[in-house]
C-alpha cells in the first residue's frame, strides 16, 4: 500500500473516531438537556398546579367567609320579632340585647349596627359589645352600603371595607318580616361586620390548607397573592401566603441523586472524551508511523521506492538546481550473503546506507530500492563525474564487520531531470543507465543517453522477432560431427541453433543470451530439442548432443519436459547427451543436481561443456557425475601459442582422466592440434578440421559418402 493510501486510510479512521466521539457527546448532551428540561418542566408544572390550587382555595376561603357572614345577616334581618321591635321606641334596647351585647364574644361577627328607616339615624351600633361610631370607623362607604341594602327584596349586600384598624367584611340587609307582605314601609337596616384579623386568617388557613396566610397592603412578589376589593372594585388589600412549591420540594429531596447522576454522567462523558482523544492520538501516531514505514526501508532507514517517487514528485515544482538521480547496485553482494550469511549482509547494507547518505553535502536523500540497489537524489552544482567518483570511492576500501574483511564494488547509473520529467520516467532512465553499467563490467558508471532507449527498442524488436522465429520454426538446427580420435569415424553429432533472417544471419551469441534475458530460453530449448531429435531419428547409429542453458536446467519443470519430448518422439534416451557449462554448478547447484539426477535415471547423459575456462571445483565435478567433458576451444587454440599451452592442455585432460571421465576436444582446426589432443588422451574430436556445422541434408549426404568409402 502506498504512503498516500496509508495516510488516507488512517486519517479516515481518525476522523471516524472523532466524529463518533463528537456524535456520542452531542447525543449524551441532548439527552441530558432533554432530561433536565423534563425535570424542570415537571417541577415548574407541579408548582404551578399547586399554586393554582392554592389560589382557588384562597378565593374559596373568601367566598366561604362572605357566605357565612351573609347567612348570619339574613338569619337575623329576616325575622318577625326583629321587624316588630324595629318600629317601637324600645328598638335600641332590643337591638342591644339581641345583637350589640352578643358582639362582645360572638364568633360570627365583631359588631352589629342598626340604621333607622331614614337611612342616616343610628338606632344601635356596637363593636365588641361597646358602642361606636360607624361613620368614623368605616367612612363614607358604610352609608353607600346601607343605601344599597335598604331594599327589602335585596339579598344581603356584602363587601369588604376599609376600617380604622384594617379591613373588615360587612354584610347589610333590610330588617323585614319572615312572611311576605304586600307592602312594607321604609325599613331599618341591620349590618354585621367581621374584621379580617389574623385569627380569622388562621381559621381560613386551617380550613383551606393555606399555610402562612396573612393580610398585606401591597402584593408580595415572592408570595402568592389574592386581591381584596371594596364595593367600588378598588383593591384595599391582599391575602398573601407562601407557595408550597411541591415540585421544588420533591426536586430538593432528589437533588442528591440528580447530582450523583450528573456527576456520573460527567465522569462518563469525560471518560468518553479521554478515550476518544487517546484513540485519535494513537491513530495519529500510527498514521505517522505507517506513513514513515510506507515510505522508508525498515533495514536501512532510507527511503524505499514509494518514498523516493513521492520525494521526486514533491520536487517537481522546485525552483532549486536541477535534480539528478543516481542508482547504485552493489557488485559482489550476493557472494557476501552466500559466504557470511544474511546477518552480515544486513550489517553491510546498513553500513553502506550510512556511507551513501553522508557521501556528499549536495545529496538531499538516499533510498534503498531492493536487496542491494540504492538511489541518491542530488541537487547542486557538483558534476556527474564528481558524484560518481565520490560514490565509487566509498567502495575503494573493504568494510570491516565483526573482524571480517568484506570487499564489494558498485555500478552506477545516473539520469538528470530535464524539463517536466515524471518521477517514474526519471527512475526508468537511471535504471537503464545502471543496466548498461552492469553490462559493461564491475565498478562502472554510466549516464543516461537517449541512445540507450533506442538500443532497448531494438532489443525489444529483436525479442519480438525471436519469439515469432521460435513459434514459426525459423530457428533451425545444424549439426557438427563428433568423431572418434582413434578411428576417425563419426560417432555423434552436436546440434547447434542457427537463425537466418531476410536481412542476414543472427549469431547464437546474440539471440541465445537474449532468449535467456527475455524468458524465451525454455521455448527455444524445447524447439531445438524436438527439431534435433526429429532429424537424429534418421541416423539411428549416432549419438545426439544438445546444448542446454543454465536457465533451462534450473527450471523445476525442465526434466519432465525433456522426458515428455523423448516419449512423444519415441527417441532412445541413451542416445541423448545434454551439454551444460560450469556456470550452472554455481548459480543453482541444488536444482541443477535434481534435474540432472532425474534425467540420468532415464538414461540421458551429461557433458560438461567449455571445461577448463571456468571455476568448478573437483568436488563439484565428481558430485555431479558427468559422462563426458568437452575441452574449451581456448585451450586448443593455445597449442599454437607455445609449449606452455600444450602443458596446460595435457594437465586438464589428465585431470579428467583421473576422474575417469572421457574427454572431447572442440575447436580443432589443424592436424597438429588433432595429433596432440589424440596423444594427450582425448577420445573424441570436434572442429572445422573434422567438419563444419551442416544442415541435416548435408549430414545425411556425408554419412552416405563415408559409408560408401
Amino acid at each position: 500500500m502506498s504512503s498516500n493510501l496509508v495516510g488516507r486510510h488512517l486519517r479516515t479512521q481518525t476522523s471516524s473516531i472523532i466524529a463518533t466521539t463528537v456524535c456520542f457527546l452531542v447525543v449524551a448532551l441532548v439527552l441530558t438537556g432533554l432530561m433536565a428540561h423534563v425535570v424542570v418542566t415537571m417541577t415548574r408544572s407541579a408548582n404551578e398546579i399547586d399554586d393554582a390550587r392554592a389560589s382557588r382555595a384562597a378565593r374559596a376561603a373568601i367566598a366561604a367567609f362572605v357566605a357565612r357572614l351573609s347567612a348570619t345577616t339574613t338569619d337575623n334581618a329576616v325575622w318577625d320579632d326583629a321587624y316588630s321591635a324595629a318600629s317601637t321606641p324600645a328598638a335600641a334596647d332590643w337591638a342591644y340585647e339581641n345583637w350589640g351585647k352578643t358582639s362582645a364574644e360572638y364568633a360570627l361577627y365583631d359588631g352589629a349596627i342598626v340604621i333607622g328607616p331614614d337611612r342616616s339615624s343610628i338606632v344601635s351600633a356596637y363593636a365588641k359589645g361597646k358602642p361606636f361610631q360607624p361613620s368614623a370607623f368605616f367612612g363614607e362607604g358604610f352609608y353607600r352600603q346601607i343605601g344599597a341594602a335598604a331594599d327589602p327584596a335585596q339579598e344581603p349586600v356584602v363587601n369588604f371595607i376599609k376600617t380604622e384598624s384594617g379591613i373588615a367584611l360587612i354584610a347589610s340587609q333590610a330588617i323585614q318580616p319572615f312572611g311576605e307582605k304586600a307592602e312594607l314601609p321604609k325599613l331599618s337596616t341591620l349590618s354585621f361586620y367581621k374584621e379580617f384579623t389574623q385569627e380569622v386568617l388562621d381559621t381560613l388557613s386551617n380550613e383551606h390548607e393555606l399555610e402562612g396566610l396573612r393580610l398585606e397592603a401591597t402584593p408580595k412578589p415572592e408570595f402568592l397573592n389574592t386581591p381584596i376589593t371594596d364595593m367600588k372594585g378598588a383593591v384595599i388589600g391582599y391575602l398573601v401566603w407562601p407557595s408550597k412549591a411541591p415540585g421544588s420540594t420533591v426536586f430538593q429531596q432528589v437533588t442528591p441523586y440528580v447530582a450523583a447522576a450528573v456527576a456520573i454522567l460527567s465522569l462518563f462523558l469525560v471518560g468518553v472524551l479521554l478515550v476518544g482523544a487517546t484513540e485519535a492520538r494513537r491513530l495519529r501516531q500510527l498514521a505517522q508511523a505507517a506513513l514513515f514505514e510506507a515510505g522508508h526501508d525498515s533495514l536501512s532507514g532510507l527511503l524505499n521506492r514509494s518514498g523516493l517517487l513521492s520525494l521526486l514528485g514533491d520536487m517537481e515544482n522546485s525552483e532549486s538546481s536541477p535534480t539528478r538521480l543516481y542508482l547504485i547496485d552493489l557488485d559482489g553482494f550476493k557472494a557476501v550473503n552466500d559466504a557470511w550469511g544474511h546477518a552480515v549482509g544486513d550489517d553491510l547494507i546498513r553500513m553502506v546506507s550510512k556511507a551513501l547518505m553522508a557521501c556528499h553535502p549536495e545529496v538531499v536523500a538516499a533510498a534503498r530500492l531492493g536487496g542491494d540497489e540504492f538511489a541518491l537524489v542530488h541537487v547542486g552544482s557538483a558534476t556527474c563525474e564528481d558524484m560518481e567518483k565520490t560514490v565509487l570511492a566509498l567502495f575503494a576500501k573493504p568494510y570491516k564487520i565483526d573482524g571480517r574483511t568484506i570487499e564489494v564494488g558498485a555500478s552506477i547509473g545516473a539520469a538528470a531531470r530535464d524539463g517536466d520529467v515524471e518521477p517514474l520516467e526519471l527512475l526508468r532512465r537511471a535504471d537503464m543507465a545502471l543496466y548498461r553499467a552492469k553490462a559493461n563490467g564491475r565498478g562502472q558508471a554510466v549516464e543516461y543517453d537517449p541512445e540507450l532507449d533506442q538500443e532497448r527498442q531494438r532489443v525489444a524488436e529483436l525479442e519480438s522477432l525471436l519469439k515469432n522465429a521460435i513459434s514459426s520454426g525459423a530457428i533451425e538446427a545444424v549439426f557438427q560431427p563428433l568423431v572418434s580420435a582413434s578411428t576417425g569415424t563419426v560417432t555423434g553429432l552436436e546440434a547447434l541453433a542457427r537463425w537466418r533472417t531476410a536481412t542476414g544471419n543472427v549469431s547464437p551469441e546474440i539471440f541465445i543470451p537474449l532468449a535467456e534475458r527475455c524468458g524465451l530460453i525454455d521455448a527455444l530449448g524445447v524447439h531445438m530439442l524436438r527439431t534435433s531429435i526429429e532429424h537424429a531419428k534418421n541416423w539411428p547409429d549416432l549419438a545426439l548432443s544438445v546444448n542446454v542453458s543454465p536457465v533451462q536446467l534450473c527450471n523445476p519443470g525442465f526434466a519432465a519436459e525433456v522426458i515428455s519430448v523423448l516419449q512423444e518422439l519415441d527417441f532412445d534416451p541413451k542416445r541423448l547427451t545434454l551439454e551444460i557449462t560450469e556456470g550452472v554448478l554455481m548459480t543453482n547447484p541444488e536444482q541443477a543436481r535434481r534435474s540432472i539426477d532425474q534425467l540420468k535415471r532415464v538414461g540421458i547423459k551429461f557433458a560438461l561443456d567449455d571445461f577448463g575456462c571456468g571455476y568448478a571445483s573437483i568436488g563439484a565435478l565428481r558430485q555431479f557425475g558427468f559422462d563426458r567433458m568437452k575441452i574449451d576451444r581456448s585451450l586448443v587454440s593455445a597449442l599454437d601459442e607455445g609449449a606452455s599451452g600444450a602443458d596446460v592442455l595435457r594437465a586438464t585432460i589428465s585431470l579428467a582422466t583421473a576422474l575417469q571421465i572421457p574427454v572431447t576436444a572442440e575447436g580443432i582446426e589443424n592436424s597438429r592440434q588433432a595429433a596432440i589432443l589424440r596423444d594427450a588422451g582425448c577420445d573424441q574430436l570436434q572442429g572445422y578440421l573434422i567438419g563444419r556445422p551442416m544442415s541435416a541434408r548435408d549430414i545425411s549426404g556425408k554419412l552416405r559418402e563415408d559409408a560408401a568409402a
